[in-house]
């Protein structure tokens, strides 16, 4: 299991946005990096900065993936035929706990790994503790029964700052989704622009 090292909104300040669309977010504040000299680094970034970038924001934005775990999710989209950059997200997006987030059962994607790990998951009638699982379109993820009234879970389905896409069926009222179909880029709700296309051409220098 990766264990996350840094504050989650001092990688919002790093890049400058607020690529999960937290009103809590620092950097509705302060557009400026975190540290003593945040506010000098506004240098102008080269090509390989800006894939870098971009990299790091994607990795950012699905909580504690590590780098060995990234570059495995890109090598396995690099050898599937079409769009890489498309299959990147697929992948990215049908982990369970990607889904436990969009399918609004938690409030953060960082809120979603641990939700998973405790065991409060079950992925086709299964309990699932492996936040990385693949699901599979037609796999029915539930909350188990003993956790469906916990504050985190009734908090987080009453939110209103994002929606749950369509390729995910979610019923609040048993707390049981459905992962439809795997998406393509300009399905997933991201808060800012994410570039995966910068990404395939980092790791394939």
């Amino acid at each position: 299991m990766s264990k996350r090292t840094s504050t989650k909104y001092k990688i919002d300040r790093r890049m400058g946005e607020n690529i999960w669309g937290r009103p809590k977010s620092p950097v509705n504040r302060r557009e400026f990096g975190p540290g003593q000299h945040g506010q000098r680094r506004k240098g102008k970034l080269s090509d390989f900065g800006i894939q870098l970038r971009a990299k790091q924001k994607l990795k950012g934005y699905y909580g504690s993936i590590t780098e060995k775990q990234f570059r495995k999710i890109y090598q396995e989209a690099d050898r599937l035929r079409g769009d890489t950059s498309e299959h990147l997200i697929g992948l990215l997006e049908s982990r369970l706990d990607a889904i436990i987030y969009r399918a609004k059962f938690v409030p953060t994607v960082f809120a979603a790994r641990q939700f998973v790990n405790h065991g409060h998951v079950m992925v086709n009638g299964r309990r699932v503790n492996v936040a990385s699982y693949r699901c599979k379109p037609g796999d029915k993820v539930e909350v188990r029964d003993k956790s469906k009234q916990l504050a985190l879970v009734l908090e987080s389905v009453g939110l209103a700052e994002r929606d749950v896409p369509d390729y995910v069926d979610a019923d609040h009222a048993k707390m049981v989704a459905t992962y439809v179909r795997i998406p393509a880029l300009s399905d997933v709700p991201y808060a800012v622009h994410m570039e995966p296309n910068l990404v395939v051409e980092f790791y394939s220098r």
